[in-house]
């Protein structure tokens, strides 16, 4: 399941296929992907029954016993099914009313490209991109006109952000969550409840580490 935030609060819950109707907007009114949703992944095939399981010959057997009897078998894989599985949760969130610089400067202090953006009751109303703020118009702005660039500076958050803004919940599909992030060109999604509280943040990396992990992952169980 997945949510869609804004400035007034949670619009509604939606389901991926629904989420492709969202058109986000911002202040600037620049076009938005999550519009162009493809469809989901298709889900993968059933995986044929390992020959393992059902020893032709006893030699396979006492082969296994003996592999097993060393200490050697290998770890179980552990399933990945949901967000909850992958999200990070320590999450570094911006307040709407914070200017321009000061989220700038706390991403840049983080290392991070994207934070969600928080309401004065710490509901989700956007998603704030470095990428964003980095672009060609807004830093030529610095070098042909300082004192519009330090008025752009000084804008709040909410001014600039991505809104609004999908959410997944903490056991949305991870199917689901990577057709979303294919569909809105997005690296991450913020992970909240019902009312727009924070609860964590997915993002593409996150899904590559779980899956590169030791012990092994099982993606889709």
């Amino acid at each position: 399941m997945f949510y869609v935030h804004g400035i007034g609060g949670r619009m509604y819950a939606a389901t991926l296929e629904q989420l492709r109707q969202v058109a986000p907007t911002t202040a600037v009114a620049r076009p938005r992907r999550i519009a162009t949703l493809g469809r989901e992944p298709d889900d993968a095939p059933d995986r044929p029954q390992s020959p393992l399981s059902t020893p032709a010959d006893t030699g396979h057997r006492a082969a296994l016993a003996a592999y097993a009897d060393a200490g050697q078998a290998l770890q179980p894989r552990q399933s990945l099914r949901c967000v909850a599985d992958v999200m990070s949760r320590r999450v570094l969130s911006v307040a709407a009313d914070a200017s321009v610089l000061q989220a700038w400067q706390q991403l840049a202090r983080e290392g991070i490209g994207q934070a969600p953006v928080l309401d004065t009751d710490a509901r989700l109303v956007g998603l704030l991109l470095r990428a964003e703020l980095m672009r060609g118009d807004s830093l030529e702005r610095a070098a042909t006109d300082p004192p519009a660039w330090r008025a752009w500076l000084a804008q709040p958050v909410r001014a600039v952000m991505w809104t609004p803004v999908p959410a997944a919940s903490p056991d949305t599909d991870l199917r689901r969550l990577a057709a979303a992030l294919l569909g809105t060109g997005l690296p991450g999604l913020p992970v909240s409840d019902a009312q727009g509280g924070l609860i964590g943040f997915v993002s593409r990396s996150d899904i590559l580490r779980a899956v590169t992990a030791d012990p092994p992952l099982d993606l889709w169980g």
